[in-house]
């Protein structure tokens, strides 16, 4: 047999990221996939029994042959907590080493806080959820709105919050919290949550829609995410993008909050209702001028970033998710008659299953997928 020249601490992440992800029960199950042999592979597996982060689960039979011993995470070895924040609110979701949702809640963050005040929300919410959690922390994902560099564990640049911008975010936490940090745009975060626990667990190469206090795209292909050159993939709410009022920035057209005050017929500066997806369902139905402009300017935005990456299917997240599967079939098919060119490669946008806890559960799938055993040879 073919065997691969691969660390024993990855080969130990590996093995628990195949349990976890459901795609191996076995020792031969994961002898066979990660091209081991047998006798080393039941050596890595009993190495993670032992250290309690694994543990056998009964046997059972396949086609053919002798029953096998199933394999499962121990769900009370420890937790990661996952963060992710935009301009009013700040979503912390744990999970277990298992991969099961624990508790999830929102704190809001003050209209025009400070950089000040957004780390120490952070710092505190973690703190807080700690002290109720009686398992170890083993990591923290933080989703972050913006440009951001997660090898350098900084903020490039945030329209949001500006005043992120060079803070070594990652060094910061990690010194508060004595607890390994991962940090990562905000959409990429969720991502990570459609490709853990949503429609993306089926499939390998798919785009997230973000309408929410701005605009942005994420893809993974390949089963992984897609982060570019400099880290700035999708970061689409950027481009400059023609209006009946003059040039703007795209996430200033397609926000979620902009489009539920085009829909409704309100002033740019009206308000945003205390439950935005509430307000945003009761639009659902309509079929007004600016329900149509609100289309026309949504696939002309997918239509050219499917031209850009083809993506196999694109969820809609956030909390025009209310607007339902009349706005993302609209989507699709104004999108092809805008660019005939799609008609082989059809843009397919569907509404998210997630719900609002997307972020947090993606940042949290962003810390668990980082996790490293450090057992020693």
């Amino acid at each position: 047999m073919r065997t691969l020249k691969i660390s024993k601490e990855n080969l130990h992440a590996q093995i628990v990221k195949m349990i976890r992800d459901g795609k191996a029960e076995s020792r031969a199950n994961l002898a066979k996939m990660l091209k081991v042999a047998p006798s080393t592979m039941s050596i890595y597996v009993d190495q993670l029994i032992a250290t309690g982060w694994m543990r056998e689960a009964g046997l059972m039979q396949g086609k053919t042959g002798r029953p096998k011993v199933r394999l499962a995470l121990d769900g009370g070895s420890g937790w990661f907590a996952g963060l992710e924040f935009t301009a009013s609110r700040l979503q912390m979701v744990s999970i277990d080493f298992s991969g099961k949702a624990i508790d999830a809640h929102v704190c809001p963050i003050p209209h025009g806080a400070t950089t000040e005040t957004v780390i120490q929300t952070l710092q505190d919410t973690l703190r807080k959820a700690a002290a109720m959690i009686d398992r170890p922390l083993l990591g923290i994902g933080v989703g972050v709105p913006g440009l951001v560099d997660p090898i350098k564990g900084t903020v490039r640049y945030s329209v949001i919050f500006p005043g992120l911008n060079d803070i070594p975010l990652q060094k910061t936490l990690e010194q508060a919290l004595e607890v390994p940090v991962r940090i990562e745009n905000n959409m990429r975060v969720v991502a990570m949550a459609e490709r853990w626990f949503g429609g993306g667990r089926n499939e390998n190469d798919f785009a997230i829609l973000g309408p929410r206090s701005g605009f942005a795209i994420a893809q993974v292909r390949d089963g992984k995410l897609v982060t570019g050159a400099h880290h700035a993939v999708g970061e689409t709410g950027l481009w400059p993008w023609a209006t009946p009022d003059g040039e703007r920035q795209l996430h200033q057209v397609l926000s979620a909050p902009t489009t539920w005050r085009r829909l409704a017929g309100k002033m740019p500066d009206a308000a945003i209702p205390s439950d935005l997806n509430d307000a945003l369902a009761e639009l659902a139905n309509h079929d007004s001028m600016a329900w149509h402009e609100v289309v026309n300017d949504f696939a002309r935005a997918v239509g050219m970033s499917h031209l850009l990456i083809d993506a196999g299917i694109y969820y809609l997240h956030g909390p025009l998710v209310a607007l339902g599967t009349r706005f993302c079939d609209a989507i699709s098919q104004r999108a092809l008659a805008l660019m005939p060119a799609l008609r082989d490669t059809p843009v397919r946008v569907v509404p998210t299953t997630l719900g609002d806890s997307a972020g947090g559960l993606g940042a949290a799938s962003l810390a668990m997928e980082a996790w490293d055993p450090g057992l020693a040879d």
